[in-house]
C-alpha cells in the first residue's frame, strides 16, 4: 500500500490518540470524516494498521516490577520455549533475536518472589539474564515516514 503524506498525518493522529473521532482527524488533516474513514479502512485492510489497544499501567494494576529478561536457549530447547512462552501471563513482549542470546522478553511481576519463581520456570530452557526496569525513557514512540 502506498502511504502518502495524508495517510501519514492520519496515522500520526491515531498513534497519538487511537480514540480520536474521524471528524476530529478530518479537521486536523483537512479532509472530510467519510474520507478519513475510507482511508483508515484501506490501511486496516492492507495490514498497515494492525489494531487498536488500550495501554494499561502495570504499576497501577498491581505489578511492582517490570524486567527485561534475555534467554540463551540450551541445545534443543528453543522450539519448546517458543511454544511455552505464549502461555506465560507475565510476558508483555517477546522477541527472537540474533547474538549470544536467542530471546528478549519484557515481563511484569508482582514482587521479587514472583520474579524468582518466574526465572525458575525459565531456567529449564536456558541461561537467563535479568535487568529490572527503573523507568521508561521512550514509550511506544510513533512510527514516522521512512526517509
Amino acid at each position: 500500500m502506498s502511504i502518502d503524506s495524508l495517510n501519514w498525518k492520519i496515522l500520526k493522529c491515531l498513534q497519538e490518540h487511537a480514540r480520536m473521532s474521524n471528524a476530529e482527524i478530518g479537521r486536523t488533516v483537512g479532509i472530510s470524516s467519510p474520507a478519513v474513514s475510507e482511508r483508515i479502512k484501506k490501511m486496516e485492510d492492507s495490514g498497515l494498521i494492525h489494531g487498536y489497544k488500550t495501554l494499561v499501567s502495570p504499576f497501577e494494576a498491581g505489578y511492582q516490577l517490570k524486567a527485561i529478561i534475555t534467554l540463551r536457549a540450551f541445545m534443543g530447547k528453543l522450539k519448546p520455549f517458543l511454544e511455552k512462552v505464549k502461555t506465560y501471563d507475565e510476558v508483555l513482549n517477546c522477541y527472537r533475536i540474533t547474538g549470544n542470546e536467542n530471546i528478549v522478553m519484557e515481563v511484569v511481576l508482582k514482587n521479587q518472589k514472583h520474579l524468582e519463581a518466574f526465572i525458575d520456570q525459565l531456567i529449564v530452557f536456558g541461561e537467563t539474564k535479568t535487568q529490572i526496569v527503573l523507568s521508561h525513557v521512550v514509550i511506544n514512540s510513533e512510527l514516522k515516514p521512512v526517509k
